[in-house]
């Protein structure tokens, strides 16, 4: 009773100290839209939270630790740096467009009914994981508001639904569904949603 006890003083206080660091939400703009919180873990490093419809094709979540590098500056508000490094995963329901695309240049205007969904059907969905790098500025007004730009790319692989995918354009004599690769380096996180200027509000 009293390990509960003491376990539930020690969550509470955890919880508390939390709750009374600095945050702040609001939305990203770039090449997508999206929401995004963070979450400010002293002076010095932060915790930033974003859910996007990334290049409007799909959807992804991404977390991301920061340091933060402030720079001296005169005036009311106060500019900082940061860069950070996490996790970012998502869905892109017309797959990786930029890597469905390579090598195709000369072959899609012809041959579209095929490349988009194998002969009409959307199937080229994919899932994606990946690393999630960032980088970014932000200047915070003496009021509660915070603008900033940022880039945060994904690094990863997108998988396809067996049997669908990205095919080898030089084999594309033999497009079937058993010839699709299910596997693929996902291009489009490179891109999409990566580089936004945002807003948000401080409390």
């Amino acid at each position: 009773m009293k390990k509960l006890s003491l376990f539930i003083i020690v969550f509470i206080a955890t919880c508390t100290v939390a709750l009374a660091q600095p945050r702040a939400i609001g939305m990203r703009i770039g090449w997508g839209i999206g929401a995004s919180y963070q979450h400010s873990m002293g002076e010095k490093n932060m915790i930033q939270a974003d859910l996007d419809i990334a290049g409007f094709m799909s959807i992804q979540g991404t977390a991301t630790y920061n340091w933060i590098f402030p720079i001296a500056m005169k005036g009311p508000g106060t500019f900082n740096l940061y860069a950070g490094v996490g996790l970012g995963l998502g869905y892109a329901w017309w797959g990786d467009l930029i890597g469905l695309r390579r090598g195709y240049s000369s072959y899609l205007g012809r041959h579209w009914g095929l490349y988009y969904g194998y002969s009409g059907r959307s199937n080229f969905g994919c899932f994606f994981v990946g690393v999630a790098g960032q980088f970014g500025a932000e200047y915070n007004f003496k009021f509660p508001l915070q603008v900033f730009a940022d880039f945060r790319p994904i690094i990863g692989p997108c998988f396809y639904k067996k049997g669908y995918g990205y095919f080898n354009y030089k084999k594309y004599e033999n497009w079937e569904a058993g010839k699709a690769r299910s596997t693929d380096f996902y291009l489009s996180g490179l891109v999409a949603s990566s580089i936004v200027i945002g807003a948000r509000y401080k409390f």
